[in-house]
């Protein structure tokens, strides 16, 4: 038996895992029933732990195919984003949807079905997603798109691993004019500019906001919005732009063991938030930065969730709809600061439209926070669900540990469907985790 967790670090299961070496050792444990695919374990709860068993799909770890033309990368579930983005990368390829960090296996981003700062103009990654190989409960591989076998398509981008084994799939990257970004940051004094600069904002490629949560009153909300766009080499100096696909090495830090205790609480969050938000103010304007600093910062500190402490710690992520988002997220960041209960991370982002089966997703903003693994914490989230459901918004599977089956359905009609599919495909024996069996899914 093995103690598995998500990235939070909460909950802790014990667990049969496994590392199947091909598909027919998968075959044998998918079999046996009541299993989930695990890729790099960066679901930050309980997603990708198996009620009865975990397979870690670690071995399945091969790029196939590439085609120059059209960008379609073909390769396995277990490959890293951070394997594919040095190997394209310098051939003026990029992924074209990314999550906050690069340790993300490919299976793990279509089951979860990420999303990234470029969502209101480009969806999210199921839209360069064009088929999959998915194993059933008794280990025979479908191949679907959407066209062949549409619903097993469908329900499995961002069904959270829980219609089958995703095994390969063909992607499509975006093709890049060098390895910068151009940012353009503000310091904004509230949520209400916060909004108003991201609605102006539309065209821009990427955009997001870190947020001062535990400001009050007029500061509520306050925030540095940063934007972005792929530089061109001719905006970059001499140096970078006679090789615009190269970045400086970086000497990478790491958080070494996690202590008894979180040295996070509210005097140093808010301490570090408004140094962050000063520096932020100071640094005010457009600078260039490696795609590296600008999408994966915290990728810079290895093992930066261990700050948190033997606790662990939780991420509250919901969406709320375009109109009630300005009411909702007041709302939601006045219970966050009336409990002083600040975050460290907290990050807004403006969706676009999003049509799919089971995805999060959907126009309007979506707002994420971390705190520490306490159940003054978690009595706090509860509240936060209860201003999300009161909104009409919905929760981001991928982040979730320790939501209730209650809110999960109250918040998203889409769950009976899902329910009910799983059941008619036999997927709901097959596969399971304990997230899946918390939430009744």
């Amino acid at each position: 038996m093995t103690e598995l967790s998500g990235w939070g670090g909460f909950p802790k299961h014990y667990g049969v895992a496994t590392e199947p070496v091909n598909e027919t050792a998968l075959v044998e444990a998918v079999t046996a029933g009541a299993v989930i695919a695990r890729g790099n374990g960066r679901a930050y709860g309980d997603s990708a732990i198996g009620l009865r068993s975990t397979v870690n799909m670690h071995r399945f770890n091969h790029m196939l195919s590439f085609d120059r033309q059209s960008g379609i990368l073909v390769a396995e579930a277990g490959v890293l984003l951070s394997d594919i983005i040095p190997a394209f990368l310098p051939h003026g390829w990029f992924p074209p949807v990314t999550p906050g960090t690069k340790f993300v296996t490919l299976g793990g981003m279509i089951a979860a079905d990420v999303h990234g700062k470029n969502h209101h103009k480009d969806g999210s990654f199921r839209n360069f997603v064009d088929w999959l190989d998915v194993m059933d409960t008794e280990g025979v591989v479908h191949r679907c798109s959407r066209n062949e076998k549409p619903e097993l398509f469908e329900w499995t981008i961002g069904g959270m691993g829980l219609t089958g084994i995703i095994l390969r799939a063909g992607i499509r990257l975006r093709a890049v004019p060098s390895a910068w970004i151009r940012q353009t940051a503000q310091a904004l004094p509230n949520l209400d500019a916060v909004i108003t600069a991201f609605e102006a904002a539309h065209e821009a490629t990427y955009s997001v906001a870190w947020i001062d949560c535990l400001q009050s009153g007029d500061a509520l909300g306050r925030a540095i919005l940063m934007l972005g766009e792929h530089a061109i080499p001719e905006e970059l100096s001499d140096d970078a732009a006679r090789y615009p696909f190269e970045i400086p090495k970086k000497m990478r830090r790491s958080v070494p063991f996690a202590p008894p205790f979180s040295p996070l609480n509210g005097l140093t969050v808010r301490a570090f938030n408004a140094l962050y938000y000063w520096n932020g103010c100071r640094k005010s304007g457009t600078s260039f930065l490696d795609y590296d600093s600008y999408f994966y910062p915290l990728d810079a500190i290895h093992g930066w969730n261990r700050i948190y402490g033997r606790r662990g710690f939780m991420q509250f992520q919901c969406v709320l709809p375009l109109e009630t988002s300005r009411k909702g997220l007041h709302a939601l960041l006045k219970t966050t600061s009336q409990e002083k209960a600040g975050s460290f991370l907290a990050v807004l982002k403006r969706f676009g439209p999003q049509d799919s089966a089971f995805s999060f997703p959907m126009l309007g903003y979506t707002l994420a926070l971390d705190f520490p693994a306490t159940p003054k914490m978690i009595a706090l989230m509860c509240k936060l669900d209860e201003i999300t459901l009161e909104h009409g918004g919905r929760f981001y599977l991928a982040k979730d540990s320790r939501m209730s089956a209650q809110t999960l359905h109250a918040s998203d009609p889409r769950t009976e469907q899902f329910r009910q599919m799983r059941t008619q495909l036999g997927a709901a024996e097959a596969f399971q985790s304990h997230q899946s069996q918390r939430l009744d899914l």
